[in-house]
């Protein structure tokens, strides 16, 4: 790790209490059982119950565009929280219609990190998305000038989603700058596991193609609530924003045939494993001391045949 990036006082560690929003999604499920596994205090908070239980420490039910529930969830059982995991979003356009999904997620961004600064958080963590970067849906097909697609790349954005994750990392730099909040916005593509990533890898099988636009990079469940957790124990000051995305593609066709067919401007820069990601994620892995390590290849339910 560089050090002069990294403040001890800022780490959370076993005894320390983090508020998870989202707590009851994909991500924030797993996050909780994670925490709390590395002897974290967890306060878990969605705008719906928890029906399988998440066996937090506290949980609370209600919307992060509400001010009054926010400083609630902020206020841990023995004061303040030590640091803010903020998963609570819009996950994918069509849920809502496109204005909600931009004033819904930039909102609950604003509320929750702008009062996590106020009130004195000593770090916060946030689910960005690949989509950031504007092509996963934007209506049309538009290809990345280079992969693997690394932090330096410029949005393209035409769509309200990859928008409202635009302007809710500027949000976290906004946050940064006004309070001094260390805020890591981590850019996740498609996450799952089990049945959820089960079906995914199907349809990519059976139509690599309806997988183009999020150029075939995934990521477990169990690496994006780890990579979470690296972001806590890290240290880390400033904002910034990292790709976490598995090391290999979704696809059984190798990353470099499949650019050749579906992305043919964009340059394969040196480096790219035969199935490799098209994310870039050793930023993360310098910073964090982190790299994502759940493939999908040689599990008994999978192989690179389908069979």
């Amino acid at each position: 790790m560089n050090t002069g990036e990294h403040d001890p006082s800022r780490v959370i560690g076993p005894g320390d209490t983090v508020l998870v929003t989202g707590a009851a999604g994909t991500i924030g499920r797993t996050t909780v059982r994670v925490l709390r596994e590395a002897g974290l205090r967890v306060v878990a908070a969605d705008r719906r119950p928890d029906e399988e239980g998440s066996g937090a420490e506290r949980t609370l039910v209600g919307d992060f565009r509400d001010p009054g529930f926010v400083a609630a969830a902020l206020g841990g059982p023995d004061g303040p929280v030590d640091a803010v995991v903020h998963l609570a979003a819009i996950p994918a356009p069509g849920v809502v219609p496109e204005d909600q999904t931009l004033i819904q997620n930039v909102h609950g961004a604003y509320l929750v990190l702008d009062e996590a600064g106020r009130a004195g958080v000593r770090t916060a963590v946030a689910a960005s998305s690949m989509s950031a970067y504007g092509y996963a849906w934007a209506g049309r097909d538009l290809s990345p000038p280079y992969v693997p697609v690394d932090e330096g790349q410029a949005t393209v954005a035409i769509d309200s989603y990859a928008l409202s994750k635009v302007m809710s990392e500027q949000v976290g730099a906004f946050v940064t700058r006004r309070w001094g909040l260390p805020c890591t916005l981590l850019r996740f593509p498609f996450v799952g596991e089990g049945p959820r990533l089960d079906a995914h890898l199907e349809r990519v099988r059976h139509d690599p193609g309806s997988n183009r636009r999020e150029l075939w990079a995934w990521l477990h469940t169990l690496d994006a609530a780890g990579s979470i957790l690296a972001v806590l124990r890290s240290g880390l000051t400033g904002h910034r924003e990292l790709n976490v995305a598995a090391p290999d593609s979704s696809s059984d066709i190798p990353t470099a045939q499949l650019f050749a067919q579906y992305h043919p401007t964009t340059e394969l820069r040196p480096g790219i494993e035969e199935f490799g990601s098209s994310l870039d994620s050793s930023r993360a892995t310098t910073l964090l001391g982190f790299t994502p390590h759940h493939g999908w290849r040689g599990t008994p339910e999978h192989s690179p045949a389908g069979t």
